[in-house]
């Protein structure tokens, strides 16, 4: 590939990244909304829900309210994503793409979540400071600060593997596109 072939394809990629951006900005949003309301109308988020056998840990509140926020912010963003960042929506059926964007999100969730637990329990070395996020009001609520942080550290990895997998798979040949634009 010429040089002027990788600097467009460095362009198209970083104005795919750009949307992706925005639509993750979007999805931060209902993410964080779907949060605060699940976290009001639900049980102290620091009570465990089930002890995890064999370990002194337990599932609590908190990650089930993180996982409920993802999967409403996860069909959020991708159907954003199909429409918009990819562009794929004629190149595939519906849930072809959705299962592997679920997927995608799922391993994120799933590291978001050891994270969230390294942030909320108070014995971790990354625990979120309770002298400032005392839980008083929603800006020092470190449930909220918490699955920020998780977002912002996971998106990355959630955009390369969405790039690289969920949309571009499902294009394959049918979509016209010569190879060359395929490739991440």
């Amino acid at each position: 590939m010429t040089s002027e072939g990788r600097a467009a394809r460095g362009r198209r990629n970083l104005g795919l990244f750009l949307r992706f951006g925005i639509v993750g900005v979007s999805g931060v949003a209902v993410n964080l909304a779907t949060l605060v309301l699940v976290n009001r109308v639900g049980a102290d988020p620091d009570l465990a829900v089930v002890g995890l056998p064999l370990t002194d840990f337990n599932v609590r509140w908190y990650h089930v309210f993180s996982t409920i926020a993802f999967l409403v912010a996860n069909l959020w963003n991708f159907q954003l994503n199909r429409s918009w960042t990819f562009r794929s929506s004629g190149h595939a059926r519906w849930f072809a793409e959705y299962w592997p964007f679920l997927v995608v999100g799922a391993l994120g969730q799933l590291l978001g979540l050891l994270l969230l637990t390294a942030l909320m329990h108070p014995g971790s070395a990354l625990a979120l400071p309770t002298d400032v996020l005392d839980d008083s009001t929603g800006f020092r609520t470190r449930l909220y600060w918490g699955q920020l942080i998780v977002i912002v550290v996971v998106t990355p990895l959630s955009f390369v593997l969405n790039k690289i997998w969920t949309f571009a798979s499902v294009r394959g040949p049918r979509s016209g596109a010569p190879p060359s634009q395929l490739v991440p």
